[in-house]
């Protein structure tokens, strides 16, 4: 079907007989919807945006909540999307968070819906966030050190993250996962400390490769830390062995953790996601929706496709799934090219940086 492996997909048309879903030219089926619901956050992660700010969206350029959970529906009902993850920005400040939660729930009962968030304020939240409908949470948490976690966020509010991680895990809000991105010379040699606190603690750890999407454009190639860096940090202090459950599609590649001195006992996993060094482009399975409806059927993309107009005039729901579907059909093969290659001399970043494209 399609073209073959390899070509470039600018230019290509969906045919008529592509089949139903949110298929793109190279046989992927996007099934795991990203959804943004805000830009805003209350952090400045220096590897994520500039620590004046950015310019956020005006409220009227952001879809309402009807306009998500519609198009919530539209992907579950008619494109094949079977789990949802919301994100931001910070999801957390959307003052209709638990409504749009609660609307998408009442719709489909077996949808799993995530969020990723930096847990400032999950504290007071996580019981009504369960209650809602929210399955599953994803907290970013770099340092357990508070001199550390300020230097990276430029706010010094770790000791509210760490309540905000502890709510989510009382309540019952799934598998909590904590996700930290490694900074060379900041927090890369806290990386068996924090997976340490993890396994201990009962969460699963996400290590993520810093990737070219901060606003200031300051990342390189050279300066992140590589996932196989991780790996010998972490086995200064751990076993690692690769997980035997199939990772279908997911962007972690996950490890059972042993200790050293007790190599027999499984304490937990961790996962890493090295969207550079060891791309999982040819089973991406993602299609994002960014805070004001547009898909970016790549992180890397530069190309985007409004659904907003459509959802704003009175186009009908096969309307908005046909665009939907063309513009996952053009998604590249891989970090918005015709090839893997960050860092490459003909890789461009993105325009947006993570918190405007929404994770």
């Amino acid at each position: 079907m399609g073209i073959e492996l390899g070509m470039p997909h600018i230019g290509v048309q969906r045919p008529t007989d592509a089949g139903p879903g949110l298929l793109d030219s190279f046989g992927r089926k996007a099934t795991d919807m990203r959804l943004s619901l805000t830009d805003k956050c209350n952090l400045r992660c220096t590897y994520c945006m500039p620590a004046e700010g950015l310019d956020w969206l005006q409220k009227s350029a952001v879809l309402s909540r009807e306009e998500i959970v519609r198009l919530v529906r539209i992907g579950v009902d008619s494109l094949g999307v079977r789990e949802l993850r919301l994100t931001g920005g910070e999801p957390l400040v959307r003052a209709d968070l638990l409504q749009i939660i609660g609307d998408i729930r009442a719709n489909h009962a077996d949808l799993p819906i995530s969020m990723t968030t930096n847990g400032l304020g999950l504290d007071k939240k996580a019981q009504a966030l369960k209650d809602a409908g929210l399955s599953r949470i994803n907290v970013s948490m770099d340092s357990l050190h508070p001199d550390t976690f300020a230097q990276l966020t430029r706010r010094p509010f770790l000791d509210r993250v760490l309540k905000g991680i502890e709510a989510a895990a009382e309540v019952g809000l799934g598998l909590v996962k904590i996700n930290a991105v490694l900074m060379r010379g900041i927090n890369d040699q806290e990386a068996p400390d924090l997976l340490e606190w993890a396994v201990s603690k009962g969460f699963e750890l996400r290590f993520i490769e810093q990737m070219p999407l901060d606003a200031d454009h300051g990342w390189t190639r050279d300066g992140m830390i590589t996932a196989l860096e991780m790996r010998t940090l972490l086995e200064q202090q751990f076993v690692l062995t690769s997980d035997p459950r199939n990772r279908d599609g997911a962007p972690a590649e996950r490890w059972e953790v042993r200790r050293i001195a007790a190599p027999d006992i499984v304490v937990g996993t961790v996962g890493i996601i090295a969207s550079v060094t060891e791309p999982f482009c040819a089973d991406c399975r993602r299609t994002r929706v960014t805070a004001e409806g547009k898909i970016m059927s790549c992180l890397f993309s530069r190309e985007e496709t409004d659904l907003r107009d459509l959802l704003r005039s009175d186009a009908d729901d096969e309307a908005i799934a046909a665009r939907w579907q063309d513009a996952m059909w053009a998604k590249p093969k891989a970090h918005g090219m015709g090839h893997v290659g960050l860092g490459s001399d003909d890789f461009v970043q993105p325009d947006r940086s993570m918190s405007a494209i929404g994770g």
